[in-house]
């Protein structure tokens, strides 16, 4: 059943089976006042601009955040199934018993329309966001940012090869350093106990059977454990501190400006 009256426009605003003309003027001040609005209902969607496309009805979440961006989603996935970065203009109208949302960006020219013929839900928001976002990498992205800034390690390191099988198992990044040493690299995401240890030496001994020259072992983590230190003594490896956080940011600009120097190229 809809709701008898339209609330006030507050930081938070929900109806719940609303009829169109409740959930436009929620929309349109949503839109208007720059606010986050949720749209819940039976849509079809309309794109036009670089291609076009047709999404039949079906029922789905409209998301507008309060940077102009706009997301609809299934529901199911992670992923949106229409979208449009930040920046869109905002038309919103009742064309009979259809909510049309109507986003425009100008360069490159797109629109994309979203029709609701049955509205579940809306609601308007005033969000306030200032936490800082922190990215901590995996093991496998604190390898890929070795290979990408092979500093993070050591100055002088250059990498060979990455996952490189030997008898015990597969090391994680493979390489030189500075002085013509081979190095065997051990990555751990969080602090590094004994049995990392006592693995990267059985990797040593593999690599050192068919090495014709000084091969180092070095694990790297954000901490080892207290006990490590003396066990790396024993077995002649070496601990590199790594950041997980610091192996995040350096892919994230490795990846911001490949993709500016690919625009640049087009």
């Amino acid at each position: 059943m809809a709701n008898d009256t339209v609330p006030d426009f507050k930081p938070l605003a929900v109806l719940v089976n609303p009829n169109v003309a409740e959930a436009e003027k929620i929309a349109r001040e949503a839109v208007s006042q720059h606010k986050m609005l949720l749209v819940s209902g039976n849509c079809s969607v309309r794109y036009q601009g670089r291609a076009k496309s047709q999404l039949e009805p079906g029922e789905r979440v409209l998301i507008i955040k309060q940077d102009g961006s706009l997301l609809v989603h299934r529901s199911v996935g992670y992923e949106p199934v229409n979208w449009q970065p930040p920046g869109c203009i905002f038309h919103t109208q009742m064309r009979g018993n259809i909510l049309e949302v109507h986003a425009v960006r100008q360069k490159p020219a797109e629109s994309v329309k979203v029709s609701f013929d049955r509205i579940l839900m809306v609601s308007a928001l005033s969000l306030e966001d200032s936490g800082e976002f922190s990215l901590y990498a995996s093991e496998e992205d604190m390898q890929k940012a070795i290979l990408c800034r092979p500093s993070l390690l050591e100055e002088g390191f250059k990498p060979i090869s990455y996952e490189k099988r030997v008898q015990p198992g597969f090391v994680d990044v493979y390489g030189v350093d500075k002085d013509g040493k081979l190095v065997v690299v051990e990555i751990k995401r969080k602090t590094a106990g004994k049995n990392a240890a006592i693995q990267l030496a059985k990797y040593i001994d593999a690599v050192k059977s068919r090495a014709d020259r000084e091969v180092r072992g070095i694990l790297a983590a954000p901490s080892i454990a207290k006990e490590v230190q003396r066990t790396l003594e024993t077995l002649r490896l070496e601990f590199k501190p790594l950041d997980p956080k610091k192996c995040a940011e350096t892919l994230r600009r490795s990846r911001t400006t490949r993709l500016a120097e690919f625009f640049v190229e087009k």
